[in-house]
């Protein structure tokens, strides 16, 4: 039986939650569109992400552990589809629009540097004579502007819900770019569920890449009630686990935790404070997406070990160095002489007029890793073919 876009809006009106998003109700995109006779615009979205450049380089940039590290630790992009899971399950079982919460999860991370959060703070110092750097904000100008796919127009041209929910992505007040967006309010429940799902995923994950890189011991998680229960569980359901198996077990079930916790918890708020519509959850005052009580305090005390044992590693913070004489240098070279940026990219500062500061703070964000790695070794290895 084939549906149609009109089949798919009428089965969301009939089975989602009376707070969820519909996508008949969009309130639609910057430059007017027909509508697809086969997908809801969610729908369109999700696939125009996928297929942006933006999306595919992920697959090299860093997460904690850089890409040429290993090749069975976590990217941006492995990350992202694991936030995305998440993120479905969540949406899923609360009743709410799971395209438009996949579509905001897999752009949350689009505007992200290469080399992880150390190259986010570098680019940001460089570009704070010239209005500064935020990965969220990146990532919507990456699907606003940077994207350049279709003849009619610059961007994704993706609807209001997901680029609010790009923009309002964790703490967005005071972010100038969520101006646009009824500042003062909250995003649909479809986005603020990727906030958690984000937090769940990587909490879980960099556990596990942090226990097989040996950089991250049992002994150092002993102090997280959060992964010492988990670990009970999982011993005490197979007593005989290897090591390996063991750290798989122990990790798929702190995320089921997590995320039965904060499933449950939504509800009762939504519950408590009778909110039905989508306009009761923007005008809610607060993020509804949160965990309970005590599972939160167990995520906080999850996170400031990692903080204390993993981030703060020695082989972390050399590679943090490291990425940033890396953007640093890049970004100096360019500014002291642009012609070293590839045309297609020095256009947008001769021909469009945009500012050459932020042009290469695009340039230097959209690069992978090894991409990075690449040009500084052209730009200053003298043996290096350029």
């Amino acid at each position: 039986m084939l549906r149609n876009r009109e089949d798919l809006e009428e089965i969301e009106a009939r089975t989602l939650a009376p707070y969820a998003m519909l996508s008949r109700a969009s309130r639609g995109r910057r430059l007017p569109e027909p509508l697809h006779p086969m997908r809801t615009a969610f729908q369109r979205d999700r696939d125009r992400i996928i297929h942006s450049a933006a999306f595919r380089r992920l697959e090299y940039k860093t997460q904690v552990f850089v890409n040429h590290e290993g090749d069975y630790y976590r990217t941006r992009l492995t990350h992202t589809i694991e936030a995305a899971q998440i993120t479905r399950t969540v949406a899923s079982s609360l009743g709410l629009n799971r395209d438009l919460a996949e579509a905001v999860a897999l752009a949350h991370d689009l505007g992200h540097t290469p080399f992880g959060h150390a190259g986010e703070r570098v680019l940001n110092r460089l570009m704070e004579p010239h209005g500064g750097y935020d990965h969220n904000a990146q990532s919507l100008r990456t699907v606003d502007w940077i994207e350049v796919r279709y003849p009619d127009f610059r961007g994704l041209n993706l609807s209001y819900e997901v680029r609010e929910g790009i923009i309002k992505h964790s703490h967005f007040k005071g972010r100038p770019a969520a101006l646009e967006f009824d500042a003062g309010l909250y995003p649909c429940l479809e986005a603020q569920i990727v906030d958690l799902a984000d937090e769940i995923a990587y909490n879980a994950h960099d556990v596990d890449d942090g226990l097989k890189a040996q950089m991250l011991t049992v002994a150092d998680l002993t102090g997280s009630r959060l992964y010492c229960e988990a670990a009970a569980a999982a011993r005490a359901a197979h007593p005989a686990l290897d090591d390996r198996l063991m750290r798989y077990q122990t990790v798929i079930r702190m995320i089921d935790v997590m995320v039965t916790d904060l499933v449950a918890n939504i509800d009762r708020d939504l519950m408590r404070g009778g909110i039905a519509s989508v306009d009761a959850v923007r005008r809610a005052g607060r993020a509804i997406a949160a965990f309970g009580d005590d599972v939160s305090a167990q995520v906080v005390e999850l996170k400031q070990i990692m903080r204390d044992r993993l981030y703060r590693h020695y082989r972390v913070n050399r590679m943090t160095e490291k990425a940033g004489r890396v953007l640093a240098r890049l970004f100096a070279t360019y500014m002291a002489e642009p012609r070293q940026i590839p045309p297609h990219v020095l256009a947008r500062v001769e021909v469009d007029g945009e500012p050459l500061p932020r042009v290469i703070a695009d340039y230097i964000a959209g690069m992978t890793d090894r991409f990075a790695l690449d040009e500084y070794r052209k730009l200053f290895d003298p043996d290096e073919r350029v």
